[in-house]
């Protein structure tokens, strides 16, 4: 039995497979540096893009875990987005993500684009993105979608791993 509560999250209207990624320009965190750059300007192969709650959260730190597990950002680009700032990313690139780089969004605007904002119970007024990834290609489309229903929740990592190998080849 966990410890924790897991809650059913509302129904999300999120973009779906066959959807062209929405562009968005917000700081890009790296282990080095930060600068504003846009979805469009990095997107330039098979891309993962995924949403996760804030840095010091367990699921991101579980998330990006799996991710240097696997090594996808050695085959595709892995880009994240959260609510944390870039000050709270470049802590979470310090000791994991190996190769990933991170959209700070404070005020969630990217995540309600993409249709994965959630209210955190308990907190007026504090929103952040459920978790959720989008497998896009070079021309941004989406080719895969994995969107949680319920907090907490992780994408089936083989699924996901299965998806990114259809796509690189």
């Amino acid at each position: 039995m966990p410890d924790f509560e897991v809650v059913s999250l509302p129904p999300a209207d999120h973009i779906e497979a066959g959807e062209v990624a929405p562009d968005f320009t917000r700081p890009l965190v790296t282990t080095e540096y930060w600068e504003d750059r846009s979805l469009a300007d990095v997107v330039d192969g098979p891309t993962l893009l995924v949403f996760h709650p804030m840095d010091g959260a367990f699921q991101a730190t579980y998330l990006y875990n799996e991710i240097d597990d696997r090594g996808w950002a050695a085959d595709i680009d892995v880009l994240g987005v959260s609510i944390s700032t870039p000050y709270e990313h470049k802590r979470l690139l310090d000791t994991r993500g190996e190769g990933v780089r991170l959209f700070s969004d404070p005020g969630a605007e990217v995540a309600r684009e993409y249709g994965v904002e959630h209210d955190i119970d308990g907190m007026a007024g504090i929103t952040e993105c459920r978790p959720a990834v989008f497998l896009l290609d070079a021309d941004r489309t989406v080719r895969y979608v994995w969107v949680a229903a319920e907090h907490p929740a992780f994408p089936d990592y083989d699924e996901l791993d299965g998806a990114i190998g259809d796509l690189i080849g």
